[in-house]
């Protein structure tokens, strides 16, 4: 992975990965004036200053996620389980069409498919290209195709309390306990707090651990103006331009070849009624709440 990256960052201090350190250092005050506050996954370039390292500048990113606070992430892996907490289609479909409108590729991670078949949640996303992912992190089913996705990517895992991500985790980063026990002795006594997301190296990749990353997080930081929906679902983007009208909103017109691709089977429904869901959301949201 690319050096001088940041691995976590907490009350004004930032834990930046060069070679085979990591090392404290702040950020010069420019940042602040320009009101960009450095996040995890940051490239960033140092300087010094008085001795001590400071960030001097972040490169271009890919994409930054505000709550949890991670930029240039490749990959959202969104984990659901087949039984409680029940899935919900509307809240995998809102994180998968975040992940797309940032230029993230969402990968579903279904888990507990030894309580409930999944088949059902998995035929949701038969025509989406979303891929699906079934793990047992008890037994190790499924984990080496969740490794292999990981090399060279920056992935986020996300999904609410019980669903298994924790165990997840787990089983992906076996060295999680020794590389915190060293950021925490870099933070310091009084610095240290586990509601921050920290990187972790793991199969040729970097990880996220994110604490408390639910999926309305994500929800209320992150909006997709209606125009933008068409292309966060990457099942309705590939109708572009078929419509008989321009500028279809693909929930009531004649003619709409999204409504005609869903009719011939080549749109699942969930998913097409999660789109008129966020479409008509997006609808009612003032200029001055975006």
């Amino acid at each position: 992975m690319q050096d001088n990256y940041i691995v976590k960052g907490i009350g004004g201090f930032y834990y930046v990965k060069t070679g085979a350190e990591i090392v404290e250092c702040k950020a010069k005050g420019i940042f602040r004036k320009k009101r960009i506050t450095p996040v995890a996954g940051d490239v960033v370039r140092l300087e010094r200053d008085g001795g001590s390292p400071v960030i001097a500048q972040i490169e271009p990113r890919k994409n930054v996620f505000v709550r949890p606070p991670v930029a240039n992430v490749d990959q959202l892996f969104i984990v659901v389980s087949t039984v409680q907490p029940v899935p919900s289609t509307l809240v995998i479909d809102k994180l998968s069409a975040i992940a797309v409108d940032k230029g993230a590729q969402p990968i579903i991670v279904i888990t507990k498919t030894d309580l409930a078949d999944e088949a059902e949640i998995t035929a949701c996303y038969a025509h989406s290209g979303i891929p699906v992912l079934r793990v047992n992190a008890a037994t190790g089913e499924g984990l080496d195709a969740v490794r292999a996705r990981l090399n060279g990517k920056l992935s986020v895992f996300c999904g609410n309390s019980g669903v298994g991500k924790s165990t997840l985790l787990g089983a992906l980063l076996p060295e999680h306990t020794l590389e915190t026990g060293e950021i925490s002795q870099k933070l310091g006594r009084g610095r240290h707090t586990t509601r921050e997301v920290v990187l972790y190296e793991s199969c040729g990749g970097l990880v996220a651990d994110t604490p408390g990353f639910a999926s309305l997080d994500m929800e209320r930081a992150c909006f997709i103006p209606k125009e933008n929906l068409q292309f966060a679902f990457p099942e309705i983007e590939r109708c572009f331009g078929r419509c008989k009208f321009t500028g279809c909103s693909h929930t009531v017109e004649k003619g709409c070849a999204v409504r005609q691709a869903l009719e011939e089977g080549e749109i699942d429904r969930t998913r097409y009624e999660s789109y008129v869901t966020l479409y008509n959301e997006a609808k009612e949201v003032k200029e001055w709440e975006k």
